[in-house]
């Protein structure tokens, strides 16, 4: 969009859920966009010389923020639908697969992931780059986010293959902190350092956050992580699943954030009835949800937003009627769309600029239309967001005051290219991997020698 900072966008009587606790919502009202900031939000903005968008029978609302994706995975999707051992996963995905990832490969599966999201009206993601493999395949990786036009934390870590080796990392961090941690883009660096320590000495040098994935089955925090500065609001966990009480009192006084992934704990049976969400609210967090992979799932926050009531509901309900006392109460749908909108800016960093709709803050804006049958008549605002919409509901999506899909569509994306790209991404890495998943046998598979 040419001249972006003298472009003004006002969006026309529309039902306005602000999420924001200083600007009420409005069951009809206008929000102006000057540039790449919100500029007002009132019952009626005077027109000007705005160019004006039809809110009529739709939402507008933050864009929702997906607080954990491994986005190079793109070319996997639904290759594993049933899978439940982890290790199985990481033979297929990463032995497999991702030991022959060329930068091209990292370019195209980040791309097409980065889209998808911007289609389901997530404006903003945690990319979880657990394939690092070289400098090259991180500047793929960038660049494909970047040329999306999405905002994203791109999380740099090294990959899991036996293969692989990372003696450019930490040291990489310094140059990618140069090239994309300026503060004027909508893409930044930052760490998927595990419980390096070394490596997070550099990262905080650099003022970046650091990710972790932590599954209390599989990991343990010694007591060099409880000394003063270790741990902080640097640090992202993720999963934070079967963690031990000492561990949730101890992240909970550092103010670590906390992100779970509905769908994929479950998937992988990481979580039980102590729920890992409703720990983090227990001790005082902001839990967010993130999507976590492709390989079973799609690139929608709706699922994750169902999933989490459900799954909340249904464990604290098991309590309950199990006998125990004082269980939490059953989650609300506000609750859950706190969890994918300023709970995930909250963990990226980003809260001052995303998250709720304010005056001043981002555009990062979507419209989602409830005209559809299976979506009208409007009851509840949260309750049609959270339990009734999907991706195909999103009309409009705007990114820094940048339209990325209007109509339904997506605007700037070259569908046709893109798809062809892939498809001959994933004939190569077959082709090198000589793995061949079957088109209907959906059975999950078994790690192998």
């Amino acid at each position: 969009m040419s001249n972006l900072n003298n472009h003004r966008t006002l969006f026309k009587g529309g039902t306005i859920l602000t999420m924001d606790r200083t600007v009420p919502n409005l069951a009809t009202g206008d929000l102006l966009v000057e540039g790449d900031k919100i500029a007002a939000i009132a019952p009626n903005v005077p027109l000007g010389n705005a160019t004006v968008i039809d809110a009529s029978g739709s939402i507008i609302m933050p864009g929702l923020i997906d607080a954990h994706h491994h986005m190079w995975l793109g070319v996997m999707r639904r290759m594993m639908p049933d899978v439940d051992d982890l290790f199985a996963y990481i033979d297929v995905v990463a032995e497999k697969l991702g030991a022959h990832y060329r930068p091209l490969d990292m370019y195209l599966s980040t791309k097409i992931t980065a889209l998808a999201c911007i289609d389901a009206g997530i404006t903003t993601v945690i990319d979880a780059c657990h394939s690092s493999r070289s400098p090259e395949h991180t500047d793929a990786a960038l660049d494909a986010l970047d040329d999306s036009g999405i905002r994203a934390l791109h999380m740099v870590g090294a990959a899991m293959d036996r293969k692989a080796s990372t003696p450019h990392l930490p040291g990489d961090l310094k140059r990618l902190a140069s090239n994309w941690s300026s503060g004027t883009g909508l893409v930044g660096v930052g760490l998927f350092g595990q419980l390096n320590l070394d490596w997070w000495k550099v990262a905080r040098s650099l003022d970046m956050r650091i990710l972790t994935e932590f599954i209390g089955d599989l990991a343990k925090l010694g007591p060099e992580f409880a000394e003063k500065g270790v741990l902080g609001p640097q640090n992202i966990f993720n999963h934070c699943t079967r963690v031990p009480q000492e561990t949730w009192r101890l992240l909970a006084d550092a103010g670590v954030n906390i992100t779970v992934n509905p769908r994929s704990d479950a998937l992988f049976g990481f979580d039980d009835e102590s729920f890992a969400y409703q720990q983090a609210i227990d001790h005082g967090l902001t839990p967010a949800i993130g999507i976590d992979l492709d390989t079973a799932f799609g690139s929608d926050m709706f699922g994750e937003m169902h999933a989490l009531f459900s799954q909340q509901r249904s464990a604290m309900r098991y309590r309950k009627f199990r006998g125990e006392e004082n269980v939490p109460s059953p989650i609300t749908v506000e609750r859950v769309l706190n969890a994918a909108t300023i709970n995930g800016a909250r963990a990226a960093g980003l809260e001052g600029a995303v998250g709720s709709l304010a005056p001043g803050k981002q555009a990062d804006i979507i419209m989602v239309r409830t005209d559809g049958v299976a979506v009208l008549p409007v009851n509840n605002a949260v309750g049609t967001i959270v339990q009734a919409v999907a991706r195909s509901d999103v009309d409009t999506v705007m990114v820094a005051g940048e339209i990325r899909k209007r109509g339904g569509k997506l605007v700037g994306a070259d569908l046709i290219k893109l798809t062809a790209d892939v498809t001959a991404s994933r004939a190569y890495l077959m082709e090198k991997s000589g793995y061949r998943p079957d088109l209907f046998d959906t059975s999950a598979p078994t790690k192998t020698a």
